[in-house]
């Protein structure tokens, strides 16, 4: 069940439908206790001062678990720069707005009446989301700066002030939705794909199973893009299912939604260990988890060529430090191919690994959710090629798999498998390991693992997509969300 407070210094006309009016003493006083009741926070005292009441309301808000607008930390953000705080546009969003143009606007809850700036404004209020904002647009050497400062209520002519009451109605209706016709539900969560990808970790027919066993445990759960996921702490969980990397939407996502307090799978720190395979095996080696011999590349010398061929056998196989789904992974098979893939990728990347080759048929995957081995596989090499996946076929292609029970997967490739996520974090991983006879190595732990139907879920079934959506319950219900 949801609350949704609308709080004031005092008086200033604003009603709501969808939430209950309160001045800040009465905030302060009536609404400090703990409940079964999620509440909602939208703070219209003025928050422009350090130490104000409305710095005071978000920050008691944060303490009493309400989800709050503004939050402190986008108070603070706002406000230790005199001037304002200066963010740049990104190209696919400023190109709407007029060149040469300036302008000096207020925001309502991420809106504003002009076409060309109200996507400004969208983009704007996702990473700064208040009630007001104050927006002074100018372009400078072709890039558009947006000039940000958070603006008071008591501030407002009286059209403006209409039209924040107008706006105000339309969020806390459509965007902190009333909870009227989902009383089953507990709490809301967000499923990030991207429709465009060609290989993601999830298909349709295995989202349409994360949200049905959502449901089973109290969680609304919606598919949702980064262009249309808008206001994050409308939600309570993240489900990332697109594919990661740390310089790009997912990871930033990951981060901000923890910020707001959401549970988040998967979480920014496991983002931005498992993409960097530089990372991932200095961390192999530190915590004695058995993996290929690997070692770290800075440049195409001919000393460093004779070294690597001192210390490896050829084929070797080189490895961009960010890549997924076996792309950035290259096999050199002399002494030319290795100083031509060397000296190509380092013109992109200031280290390779270079790590000894390792054949086998089948490469093992295991799924880990907080420290716990859920499912197994083994994949397959595809055809006529070293690795899993051949990107480099002229249609892209991957090998067989076969699914089993966790109990018949040999003991050491649990256990190691396991091992190699405890130093990561307690979120949800694939393990890919090879295994050569008694030996098993770890070749690499992703963040975010294919999970697709009929494939992963061959075995379990519908009863994986149930253990993990128990897993977010679980932290949900920690949380007290």
């Amino acid at each position: 069940m949801r609350k949704n407070l609308i709080v004031l210094n005092d008086s200033h006309g604003i009603e709501s439908v969808n939430g209950t009016i309160v001045n800040f003493n009465q905030y302060l006083a009536e609404f400090p206790k703990k409940g079964n009741i999620t509440t909602r926070l939208i703070n219209l005292c003025d928050p422009t001062q350090y130490l104000s009441q409305g710095y005071y309301c978000s920050l008691l808000a944060e303490a009493r678990q309400h989800q709050v607008l503004p939050s402190v930390s986008t108070i603070n953000d706002l406000t230790c720069q005199p001037e304002g705080l200066v963010l740049v546009i990104p190209n696919n969003i400023s190109r709407v707005y007029p060149k040469d143009k300036s302008s000096d606007v207020l925001v309502y809850f991420g809106w504003h009446n002009d076409e060309n700036i109200n996507k400004i404004a969208q983009y704007v209020f996702a990473q700064f989301p208040a009630p007001i904002l104050k927006l002074v647009l100018n372009w400078r050497d072709n890039k558009l700066f947006a000039t940000l400062g958070l603006f008071a209520l008591a501030g407002l002519s009286t059209d403006q002030h209409i039209t924040l009451q107008q706006r105000l109605d339309n969020f806390t209706n459509n965007v902190w939705r009333s909870n009227k016709n989902r009383k089953r539900f507990r709490w809301d969560m967000a499923i990030l794909v991207n429709p465009q990808e060609d290989t993601p970790p999830s298909d349709q027919k295995a989202l349409s199973h994360f949200i049905k066993a959502a449901n089973k445990f109290g969680i609304n759960a919606e598919l949702v893009t980064v262009d249309q996921i808008g206001l994050l702490n409308r939600y309570d969980a993240l489900f990332i299912r697109e594919t990661t990397a740390i310089r790009h939407h997912t990871y930033q996502l990951a981060r901000q939604a923890e910020k707001e307090g959401l549970v988040v799978i998967d979480d920014a720190t496991s983002i931005l260990r498992c993409c960097n395979k530089v990372f991932l095996h200095d961390a192999f080696s530190y915590n004695s988890v058995p993996s290929p011999k690997t070692q770290f590349v800075s440049d195409a010398t001919p000393s460093t060529l004779e070294q690597l061929e001192q210390d490896f056998s050829y084929p070797m196989v080189l490895k961009l430090p960010e890549s997924s789904f076996s792309k950035g992974v290259f096999k050199v098979a002399d002494r030319v191919a290795l100083e031509q893939k060397l000296s190509s990728i380092l013109a992109d990347s200031a280290i390779i690994l270079v790590q000894e080759y390792l054949y086998t048929e089948y490469d093992w995957r295991i799924g880990v959710l907080n420290g716990r081995a859920i499912y197994a596989c083994r994949y397959h090499m595809a055809r006529n090629h070293w690795q899993i996946y051949n990107h480099g076929a002229k249609r892209f292609s991957t090998g067989d798999f076969e699914t089993m029970a966790t109990f018949e997967v040999p003991r050491q490739v649990l256990e190691t498998a396991v091992k190699a996520c405890s130093f990561i974090g307690s979120s949800l991983y694939g393990v890919d390991l090879k295994q050569l006879s008694d030996k098993v190595y770890v070749i690499e732990v992703n963040d975010n693992p294919s999970i697709e139907h009929g494939v992963e879920d061959r075995y379990l079934g519908y009863e994986l997509y149930m253990q993990i959506m128990q897993e977010f319950a679980n932290r949900l219900e920690q949380r007290g969300r």
